[in-house]
């Protein structure tokens, strides 16, 4: 039986994090310093893995996040179909408690089953998955690439794992998330099941 192992992080940590400022698919910002750093501890953790493949988004803030990987020259492909959600208006914007609040109503509506709900201007979960379909389908249809590298975002990771492991998309929010974290999943072709949960523990 062929495994596949799947290490899935998300980037690293940004100014724009640190400020309250809405990123999504439309801001494509840097890692800061912390996050740089948090790069280069995840890099010394898992070096010596054998990726055969890193996938990102297209977006900088997740190919930095595993340039110590690219560098090595491991084969990389960026698609766009990973990169964050699309928060609309509301990207490269603080939030204001009104806006925050709206927010938090949306999350309800799609933890309640209305995950054809878009926020204002962007985009829905279903959305979001139908265009991470064709990027799964893509991984896991190379079974020569045993052990891959992907680097996404958080509201993206959340969609993105609850498709791999069959959740249904109003229970996205079981899967949580911190800048450069890990989940490691191990797939066998017909079953898929995760050995490390949003880790951190390479940044202690």
């Amino acid at each position: 039986m062929s495994l596949k192992k799947i290490y899935l992080i998300r980037h690293g940590q940004t100014d724009l994090n640190l400020q309250g400022i809405v990123q999504g698919s439309g801001v494509d910002s840097p890692l800061n310093e912390t996050g740089r750093w948090q790069a280069e501890k995840f890099f010394q953790a898992y070096q010596h893995i054998k990726f055969d493949k890193v996938y990102t988004s297209v977006l900088q803030r997740a190919q930095q996040s595993v340039q110590g990987f690219l560098d090595l020259g491991l084969p990389h492909e960026a698609h766009a179909g990973l990169n964050e959600i699309c928060w609309g208006w509301r990207e490269g914007t603080k939030i204001s408690p009104e806006e925050d609040a709206y927010y938090y109503e949306v999350l309800g509506r799609w933890q309640q089953g209305e995950i054809d709900l878009p926020i204002e201007g962007g985009e829905s979960p279903v959305q979001v998955a139908e265009r991470q379909k064709p990027v799964i389908d893509l991984i896991l249809s190379r079974p020569e690439e045993e052990t891959i590298l992907i680097c996404m975002h958080g509201r993206a990771m959340r969609v993105f794992l609850s498709q791999l492991l069959h959740y249904p998309l109003s229970q996205m929010d079981r899967f949580i998330h911190y800048n450069l974290c890990l989940y490691q999943l191990n797939f066998t072709g017909s079953m898929l099941w995760v050995e490390k949960f949003a880790d951190v523990s390479h940044l202690s």
